[in-house]
């Protein structure tokens, strides 16, 4: 495994050096690390609160999230860490059975992952339509957003014009120079004037007490039973499935903003690995970070595996070198951070009154519904979930309609022939048997299909049926102008349906 990213040729001339060791990029992308570590501290105390444990679990895993995946992901410049919603789902573990159960529940998550990435569950991306993946982005913003309200909600005053103060900056400051990243300096020069004013207001210091040693690997504290075990596989299940669809839709997000492709399936087994490497230092697992990673790529410019790494190296090393300093850093030049970041995540092109003049009704009906599930439910998993099932329900109402039958009887009289187009499948089949004259036609019928296409059972029994009601009237039917794959699946299924007779 290396930094390199995966457009760079796997045979390299003696004495090459990779991009990221160029000065331009190399400051990029250490300036981008040290930026995402400031940000990554006080969101990893906060998901050790919801998760139940020492604030000490979750930047541990921050850290150790951060550096495994940068080698073994599939998406350079992504970042992973202690999240909120997988924080959420092994909570109750913790809560119910005690801490050593929780980070069997990370291993065994991580396990899962691995399977799950092998076996391919990175290929059901292709299945997330874009109005879907437009409502994730857009509600991501917004729940980005919505945790940043309490750190503004009674507060002592001086709060207000720190952020504001540091919006301004990150806003104006690239136009001086886009050397250094603009949230970089807008914590320097907020952190200097509340401490040289010596001005009173929340700190990281005060989300708790940051670590002053390295984590210790080590087993976790639980008997190795079949007890165990169920107790442990549905809440690791369940952590799987909604870490690797946080990190998917992240990736894809992450591949349109940079204009590169990443391995999805890398992806969800590094992510397996990363939580197991993490369970062993007693960490309370974690996923990508869509927030963070919008501030590396997105703000930061950040571009490599390096960024990623320094992350979760600069989260240690500020902890356990620079606690005392770390946590003087007013959370006022944090959440400004945060706020710039959800103003640039979120897609305003989506919501812009001549876009939804154009868009088609389901398309806005599917973000829609996608950004209502998820900021309610704040699980991003769900949202994406409902948010699918409803574009496909759509999808199959509107192309059920493209199913038609047309009838034309020789001049004779003696035949009639019904041309069939359309694709048929459950939805467009299931009117299709209403759509023929079985009492006034000739004796000969032929159902022409050359303009179809049999999806399913559903359509083979549907085509059963029809014949099923003009033989009991002593009329023979003739299928013709199937292709092969259909011919091959009503060839297999015909007469084998219940309820084709």
């Amino acid at each position: 495994m290396s930094f390199f990213p995966p457009s760079f040729p796997a045979a390299r001339p003696k004495g090459f050096r990779p991009a990221w060791l160029s000065p331009g990029v190399l400051r990029t992308e250490v300036l981008a690390g040290l930026v995402v570590g400031l940000a990554l501290i006080p969101e990893a105390i906060s998901f050790s609160v919801i998760a139940g444990v020492d604030p000490a679990v979750g930047l541990f895993s921050a850290f150790t999230m951060a550096v495994v995946i940068s080698v073994v992901g599939g998406r350079p410049a992504m970042i992973s860490a202690a999240t909120g919603a997988v924080a959420l789902v092994i909570a109750p573990l913790n809560r119910e059975h005690g801490f050593g159960y929780l980070v069997a529940g990370v291993l065994l998550g991580g396990v899962f992952q691995i399977v799950l990435g092998a076996l391919g569950v990175a290929k059901l991306m292709r299945f997330v339509p874009r109005s879907v993946m437009v409502g994730f982005v857009n509600a991501l913003a917004i729940l980005v957003f919505m945790g940043q309200v309490p750190e503004l909600s009674d507060v002592p005053w001086p709060v207000y014009p720190l952020v504001a103060g540091g919006l301004a900056l990150m806003v104006f400051f690239p136009r001086i120079t886009r050397a250094v990243p603009a949230p970089l300096v807008s914590i320097v020069i907020l952190t200097a004037i509340t401490v040289a004013a010596g001005i009173a207001v929340p700190t990281v210091g005060d989300k708790g007490e940051l670590p002053s040693t390295l984590p210790v690997p080590g087993l976790p504290d639980v008997p190795f039973t079949l007890d165990t075990l169920t107790t442990v596989a549905p809440y690791a299940l369940a952590m799987a499935l909604v870490g690797l669809m946080e990190s998917l839709m992240t990736a894809k997000l992450v591949d349109e903003i940079t204009d590169t492709r990443s391995s999805k399936t890398r992806e969800s087994i590094g992510q397996g690995v990363a939580n197991i490497v993490t369970g062993f230092f007693g960490g309370m697992g974690g996923c990508a970070m869509i927030g963070q990673t919008m501030i590396n790529v997105k703000v930061s410019g950040a571009r490599t595996r390096l960024s990623t790494f320094l992350a979760g190296v600069f989260l240690m090393v500020l902890c356990i070198a620079c606690g005392p300093l770390v946590s003087r850093i007013p959370m006022a030049a944090l959440v400004a951070v945060m706020v710039m970041v959800c103003f640039a995540t979120f897609d305003w092109h989506s919501v812009a009154p001549r876009t939804l003049r154009r868009m088609p009704a389901g398309e806005i009906a599917v973000m829609v519904i996608t950004v209502v599930c998820v900021v309610v439910t704040e699980n991003l998993a769900v949202g994406v979930v409902v948010g699918s099932v409803t574009a496909m329900v759509i999808f199959a109402r509107r192309v059920a309609h493209l199913a038609d039958v047309t009838a034309v009887v020789d001049p004779d009289g003696g035949q009639v022939v019904y041309s069939v187009t359309g694709a048929l499948f459950f939805a467009s089949s299931n009117d299709l048997a209403g759509r023929f004259a079985y009492a006034t036609d000739p004796d000969e019928v032929v159902i022409d299909l050359s303009g179809a296409h049999i999806w399913d059972a559903s359509a083979v029994a549907s085509l059963d049926a029809v014949t099923t009601k003009y033989e009991q009237r002593g009329k023979r039917v003739e299928l013709v102008g199937l292709d092969e794959r259909s011919a091959r699946l009503h060839g297999a299924l015909s007469g084998e349906l219940a309820g084709a007779e």
